[in-house]
């Protein structure tokens, strides 16, 4: 699969991002005996409790972290929004990018959230920048979707539960195909 040409993102192939997904069940995740593919099928299965009729949250939720596959942590939001907007769009695109200046603002808004984050996550806050700064979160509070970003977050942090039984890889292809179009 080539993600890149000549330093340009190539848009994925909805059979590319499936493939990529598959892949991330090789690859371990936060917690003990979690994969990165259990976690995105986790995150995915949150949103759809909490919000059954948006199909782009969930698609997000469960490609939220493919950029883990060629980023480093600080830029895997960024990087998965830049593989995945072609094919998926603009919200989609902009709900991963969004996860983790989601997880900083919520850092510096709610004073609890910092306490339940798990130690990963408290180590890759201070590479992703830290707590928002007030000018900082004021931004994040203008962007378009940035509620959503905050619920992805949320889903993100709920997500890291080594054997949980949830909706396989297979479920979400319906969902795929209608977001992609």
């Amino acid at each position: 699969m080539t993600l890149t040409d000549g330093g340009a993102c190539v848009p994925l192939t909805l059979d590319e991002l499936v493939e990529m997904l598959a892949a991330m069940g090789g690859v371990p995740g936060e917690a003990q005996g979690l994969s990165e593919l259990d976690h995105g099928l986790q995150c995915a299965h949150e949103l759809a409790c909490a919000h059954p009729g948006d199909t782009e949250l969930c698609v997000a939720g469960l490609v939220h972290d493919v950029g883990h596959l060629f980023a480093s942590d600080e830029d895997h939001g960024r990087a998965g929004a830049e593989r995945v907007r072609p094919l998926l769009g603009e919200r989609v695109a902009a709900l991963v990018e969004g996860h983790v200046p989601a997880k900083r603002y919520l850092v510096a808004t709610d004073p609890s959230y910092r306490s339940r984050l798990t130690a990963v996550s408290v180590t890759s806050l201070g590479v992703q920048g830290g707590p928002l700064s007030s000018e900082q979160v004021a931004s994040f509070e203008a962007r378009r979707w940035s509620a959503e970003a905050v619920e992805l977050r949320r889903a993100d942090d709920a997500a890291k539960v080594p054997g949980r039984i949830v909706p396989p890889l297979d479920h979400w292809l319906p969902a795929l195909r209608e977001v992609a179009g």
